[in-house]
């Protein structure tokens, strides 16, 4: 659950500005080991349905998956002021970021129980700017290919109001066999 405060403490900056503050919070799950009996798609079902807890980054970048079908991932976030860059728009890190979740969890979504996977390569074009203001994005991410040893996957970054294209990219992921005694 992520938490934001936005004020001021008593003193504020040496221009007096604004202070702002942002924690969040997470419970940290058991290791995904302890799921090798549940294929990739069962364990993202788990993920949504609150009984196995999303991995940390969610919580700090605040996007969370939403939906999960064989092949495709689904991810949601609202980006926020605490993602800017030097340019006052959200760092092309997050974009990047939910880019590799939903893509990386649609490959995981056609696995096997015990098998996993790891990015080997991720290719992103941003196409527009994105602010803290621009509201809900969703990212969708699609396999194309799943093979024995590698898999590769396409996504889209879409505001959910406006419906604009901020971002798309590709991935090259390795499957990985499971691990003796995993």
């Amino acid at each position: 659950m992520t938490n934001h405060e936005i004020g001021g403490d008593e003193q504020g900056s040496a221009d007096g500005r604004e202070q702002r503050f942002r924690t969040h919070t997470w419970t940290a799950g058991p290791p995904l080991a302890e799921y090798t009996h549940l294929t990739g798609e069962e364990i993202l079902l788990e993920m949504i349905a609150g009984r196995i807890e999303e991995p940390a980054i969610c919580s700090t970048m605040d996007f969370h998956v939403t939906e999960v079908k064989p092949g495709v991932a689904v991810f949601e976030g609202e980006p926020g002021e605490h993602l800017y860059n030097p340019m006052n728009t959200v760092h092309g890190g997050y974009l990047a970021t939910l880019l590799d979740s939903a893509l990386g969890c649609a490959v995981l979504s056609r696995l096997p129980a015990g098998v996993g996977y790891t990015t080997t390569q991720l290719n992103v074009h941003m196409l527009r700017p994105l602010f803290a203001d621009s509201g809900l994005v969703r990212c969708e991410g699609e396999v194309l290919h799943l093979g024995r040893t590698m898999a590769t996957a396409e996504a889209r970054v879409v505001g959910v109001e406006n419906g604009k294209l901020y971002a798309h990219g590709t991935t090259t992921c390795a499957i990985l066999a499971p691990r003796p005694g995993a």
